[in-house]
């Protein structure tokens, strides 16, 4: 079982199955270094062709043609005894009369540390083989190939590559974040950056202001206008009580007001005695002459603010908290529910390590997420039967989970088809036991 495949991915994978079918054995996988060749083979080798004899090796800068050749038979017949002095073609016609194993498809990824020879030994079986045989080659360059089909691996687009990060990262930023659009183009499709997004490093402070309740605006508000309503309603009163009180006062000046002549002559003019009631009763009897019903007044208003809110959709009535300080409540302590954790399946590297190298085991699970390999083995009920161990392939670490031990090629055959409906599905393949201590060696390296 392997993880998820963009749509592109799946394309290509479908491509590669369908030129095999038609006749072409032979086919190189081009692309830059990160696009993902690796994993395309994997996916290849797992979700097809379940009937074949699969070997997949990894070439290296150190590995030797013979080192090549070993392998590639080795997963390929059963014990095979292969001759160093002979070249790849002649012990695999010698092997192929001595034992029937089938249709093979062998996939090597690192082609460009391939030499001359075995480049041409690959084409000569591709062309020559006597049985049905289907060679797949990951390189970052152009190999010097003949009749081989060079199939480029293009890099994600910008859709793809945000659905592959979301695979792996839960909170991913806006599109509209800058500093992510800006990530997405430099990234140029490649998924191995695009897997080296660091969320902690993209944190942006960001101050939020504390938003005033809708309600508190809007009691403001009404407060506003009701103050304006009684001032407009008082504005008409309160102007005719000041003219009359204005009028008084100047009555009240002028009668004690005498001619030039009575001045001049110093006679004695009869004055009109002023008010002896003090200015506040006065303007206490101006006040009483106006016919202003304050109270009256007040009521109109409330009456009809309520009938406006009356007259309003019906909405969530506002509850007014008692002045009085309510009891608090303890709250009540439910009893916490254990969730059930998954186990942890632990890495029994050490058990392959103690096994013969020629023994064969089957191969059910390569995931890079341990959590998983975890899952699918509980999942399954395969705790007992089953072994994981660790590897290391462009710089990421991959958990496989493998079960059997046999020591034969056909017992591992046998077994396979007893496992169940469930772990079938999978398409689940066979592996050497030295070829898995090598990648058990990648982890230190």
């Amino acid at each position: 079982m392997q993880s998820q495949i963009l749509p592109s991915r799946a394309a290509l994978v479908d491509r590669i199955a369908l030129q095999f079918e038609y006749g072409q054995n032979l086919i190189v996988l081009l692309g830059t270094s990160g696009l993902g060749k690796s994993y395309l083979l994997e996916t290849s080798i797992t979700d097809k062709y379940n009937d074949f004899n699969k070997a997949f090796v990894q070439v290296g800068a150190q590995m030797t043609d013979v080192q090549l050749m070993t392998q590639l038979l080795e997963q390929s017949f059963n014990a095979p005894l292969v001759d160093h002095n002979l070249s790849l073609s002649q012990n695999y016609y010698q092997l192929a009369k001595q034992q029937q194993c089938g249709a093979c498809l062998w996939v090597v990824d690192g082609g460009m540390h391939l030499s001359e020879e075995l480049i041409a030994e690959l084409e000569l079986l591709s062309k020559n083989a006597p049985n049905v045989l289907y060679i797949m080659i990951a390189s970052q360059s152009k190999l010097p190939f003949k009749d081989a089909v060079n199939i480029h691996l293009e890099p994600l687009n910008i859709a793809e590559s945000k659905q592959l990060m979301g695979w792996y990262f839960t909170n991913l930023p806006y599109d509209e974040d800058p500093v992510f659009q800006t990530f997405l183009v430099e990234a140029h499709g490649n998924p191995s950056l695009l897997l080296a997004w660091q969320p902690s490093e993209q944190v942006a402070d960001i101050v939020v202001k504390d938003k005033v309740s809708w309600r508190l605006q809007l009691l403001t508000l009404l407060l506003i206008i009701m103050l304006l309503i009684i001032g407009l309603v008082y504005k008409a009163d309160m102007t005719q009580w000041w003219e009359n009180a204005n009028r008084q006062i100047d009555e009240q000046v002028l009668s004690t007001a005498i001619t030039t002549e009575q001045a001049i002559e110093n006679k004695p003019q009869k004055r009109v005695p002023l008010s002896s009631e003090p200015p506040a009763a006065v303007l206490q009897k101006l006040t009483q002459k106006t016919n202003n019903n304050v109270p009256a007044i007040v009521g109109s208003l409330t009456e009809s603010t309520n009938v406006v809110e009356q007259e309003k959709p019906a909405s969530k009535p506002v509850e007014e908290k008692p002045a009085s300080k309510p009891v608090e409540e303890k709250p009540v302590t439910k009893p916490a529910q254990t969730k059930p954790q998954n186990p942890i399946v632990k890495i029994s590297s050490n058990w392959y390590l103690q096994q013969p190298a020629d023994n064969f085991v089957i191969q059910l699970l390569a995931v890079t997420q341990q959590q998983v390999g975890n899952e699918f083995i509980v999942e399954h009920k395969l705790e007992n039967i089953t072994n994981t161990y660790q590897t290391k392939r462009n710089g990421k670490m991959w958990w496989v989970v493998t079960t059997g031990n046999f020591v034969s090629l056909n017992e591992a055959k046998q077994a396979l088809q007893v496992l169940p409906a469930e772990v079938r599905k999978n398409k689940p393949f066979y592996k050497k036991i030295s070829k898995i201590k090598q990648e058990i060696e990648r982890v230190d390296q």
